[in-house]
């Protein structure tokens, strides 16, 4: 398999160790991220929005919007909203 299906890397050692030791937990991750997506509706959800629902680090949850996005799975709505650091940030929605 190869991304999106298993977690992508940096081609570094500290990189594909993070990512070897994610891999049993991807589908799981995708699955929830995609789920919170979809219960979010038209308003979606961005990063941030996204780790605060599911009660985990943003650091852990953002790379799966990533993912879903190349499967098609969800997409940029064209809004945007304010993160935690003031900026603009992406509003994913289910596709």
């Amino acid at each position: 398999m190869t991304y999106p299906n298993e977690p992508g890397h940096r081609g570094i050692d500290t990189s594909i160790a993070a990512a070897i030791a994610l891999a049993p937990k991807l589908g799981r991750l995708q699955r929830m991220a995609r789920n919170a997506i979809r219960e979010a509706g038209w308003l979606g959800l961005t990063a941030d929005e996204l780790a605060a629902r599911l009660g985990m680090d943003r650091w852990s949850i953002q790379p799966r919007t990533s993912e879903l996005k190349r499967k098609g799975l969800i997409r940029d709505s064209g809004q945007r909203r304010a993160n935690s650091t003031g900026k603009l940030a992406i509003v994913w929605v289910a596709v």
